[in-house]
């Protein structure tokens, strides 16, 4: 018998209780107000570990649920940049091998989670401690940026 794979659907917010949305195809930390929705993540595990580092964390995928655009990271200029791309979650997931501008490092301690990029090693996702900002990559952790997150279980 076959076990169909699915993403996995979770909330996100930082430790400020501040949450993503989408605003102008722009991924944006604000404030978790009662009149807005903030998007639903949909995430999966690499199934083609054996090319990647051990120990960093579960290799995941990560898409905005309701619009099918997925989390990248790739270099613009001197840096690497979070962007996102249409793209089905599943065909990633199907690929022969991991599709590393695709794939983050899922750590987790106790209820904070860090996502680091694959491609990019020692860049995480972040967010300004100020909010209303975009969602970036950085190298700064415990800095002026936020990488700590909650995920929330919706399915």
């Amino acid at each position: 018998m076959l076990k169909s794979v699915r993403p996995q659907l979770r909330s996100i917010q930082d430790i400020s209780y501040q949450v993503w949305i989408l605003q102008d195809q722009i991924l944006i930390e604000v404030p978790r107000k009662h009149h807005m929705t903030p998007v639903t993540i949909a995430l999966i595990s690499c199934q083609h570990v054996e090319t990647l580092v051990k120990d960093r964390g579960n290799p995941i995928y990560l898409r905005l649920n309701e619009l099918k655009l997925c989390l990248m990271c790739a270099k613009v200029r001197e840096q690497p940049e979070l962007q996102l791309k249409m793209s089905d979650i599943m065909d990633l997931y199907d690929e022969p091998k991991p599709v590393k501008l695709f794939l983050f490092y899922h750590s987790q301690s106790g209820r904070s989670s860090t996502f680091e990029s694959v491609a990019f090693p020692g860049w995480f996702i972040a967010v300004s401690s100020e909010g209303g900002c975009s969602v970036i990559l950085t190298q700064e952790l415990g800095k002026a940026d936020t990488t700590d997150f909650g995920l929330t279980m919706l399915s």
